[in-house]
């Protein structure tokens, strides 16, 4: 469903405790903007970009397109085929990476400032010239098609493909961006280059760069790099209709456990009340023994080895959703612990000693994120894609201290749903069939 470095040396970069930032927002001569955080302590720098999109711009005959267009883009461009492009990277010491997600196209790339405008030069073409050779095309196939031939055998992969096609119907969040076997075999080079002309373009770009560069030579460095995309991009996807009712969907697959894959809809990401549902969801489904649902499957009972829930809100439909594992014998147990916990929640909220405690997690934790220049870079690119001001690394642990249990209260009757929870299940749990 979604897709979701280097030395210690290199990612080095000191932070205050309060992620005091100091970001610019920079604009390019040509029009492009970008955040950016100067650090000139190591002659190295980081470029992250994410232009709006990605996999859910494929046609519904044509799954797989953009994904393997993205795999592709370092395979040869311009004058270089593929390995011609790889030894060029790798003579001017420079990491680039490419990838599509549900959302998004995303472009990764470092280097040292010494080789800086050689390897701009060379992303460029990566970027601008992709040459999408009949014999990268055939390798990078093979290696998508593997990958899509191990998850029909992978009940993680199934459970996940089985909750979205119940879910969104004909929305292309209802399939794997990645394709099926199918629409991947099928797929020519203009198809790909369709795909390409689609989803790479400068209306949907966000950009952040940090490390040993200055406001100008970025706004330089924008125009010589993405100043060449097209204008615009392929038209971007409706909303999700969300087609998902309360229930339990059994998949046989044979084994000893289950693996279970439940939710129902969240909340958008710039909703008033998101801190709220973030801290909820934290003291619910987080992925520490603390939480609620790993207490209570997992310490007490034994019934798995860990189970966790997330909020995702992504483009076009916001889902609240978890996963764990269990033994055929006790799913059904640990399903019914499940759906009691979150029925407890939306009926008693949280406690004082559990709000105050998820606070001092979630605001001491927050500055270790920032942990060095490829790892801000891309916690820049990923705030504004998600329309969070500038100043948001400032302001954030503000807004979870700001969060009462009268606001915890509140989300948790209008964000839990305790009746319209569905639960996809992959094995063979004793005792527990398919309900609407």
């Amino acid at each position: 469903m979604i897709k979701r470095l280097f030395t210690a040396a290199l990612l080095a970069f000191a932070l205050p405790a309060h992620a005091e930032l100091p970001i610019q927002q920079v604009t390019s001569p040509g029009g492009i903007t970008a955040w950016l955080v100067e650090d000139h302590t190591i002659p190295f720098t980081a470029l992250e970009i994410q232009i709006r999109g990605g996999t859910s711009l494929d046609p519904a005959d044509q799954r797989g397109a953009v994904n393997l267009m993205a795999a592709l883009l370092e395979e040869g461009a311009g004058d270089l085929d593929a390995q011609g492009f790889a030894n060029a990277r790798d003579a001017l010491a420079a990491r680039f990476s490419f990838g599509a997600r549900t959302d998004s196209i995303g472009i990764s790339a470092q280097f040292l400032t010494e080789n800086r405008d050689e390897a701009v030069d060379l992303l460029r073409l990566a970027i601008t010239e992709p040459r999408f050779d009949a014999d990268a095309v055939e390798r990078v196939r093979g290696q998508v098609l593997s990958n899509i031939q191990a998850n029909l055998k992978s009940p993680e992969a199934i459970a996940a493909t089985q909750f979205d096609r119940l879910t969104f119907g004909t929305h292309p969040y209802a399939t794997d961006g990645d394709g099926t076997m199918e629409t991947v075999a099928s797929l020519s080079r203009e198809d790909i280059v369709s795909a390409y002309k689609g989803a790479l373009s400068r209306d949907r770009l966000y950009v952040a760069a940090t490390g040993d560069i200055t406001a100008d030579q970025l706004g330089t460095l924008l125009d010589t790099l993405l100043g060449g995309l097209p204008a615009t991009g392929a038209p971007l996807p409706n909303r999700a209709d969300w087609g998902l009712q309360g229930g339990v969907t059994v998949v046989d697959f044979p084994g000893p456990q289950s693996v279970i894959y439940f939710g129902h809809q969240g909340i958008k990401r710039d909703d008033p009340e998101f801190f709220a549902a973030y801290i909820l969801n934290e003291i619910l489904g987080g992925g520490r023994f603390t939480a609620r649902l790993m207490t209570e499957v997992r310490d007490k009972r034994g019934l798995t080895y860990g189970i966790s829930s997330y909020l995702v809100p992504q483009d076009y439909a916001e889902l609240m959703i978890g996963q764990f594992s269990s033994a055929n014998a006790t799913t059904t147990q640990a399903i019914d612990i499940v759906r009691s916990e979150w029925q407890r929640m939306y009926d008693t909220g949280v406690t004082d000693a559990e709000l105050a405690n998820t606070k001092t997690y979630l605001t001491g934790s927050y500055p270790l994120r920032f942990d060095g220049n490829g790892t801000i870079a891309g916690i820049l690119v990923g705030m504004q894609a998600d329309g969070l001001p500038i100043d948001y690394a400032q302001t954030r642990n503000a807004k979870i201290e700001a969060v009462t249990l009268d606001d915890i209260q509140k989300i948790a009757k209008r964000l839990l749903k305790p009746d319209a929870l569905h639960f996809v299940v992959v094995g063979q749990p004793d005792g527990l069939t398919t309900t609407p």
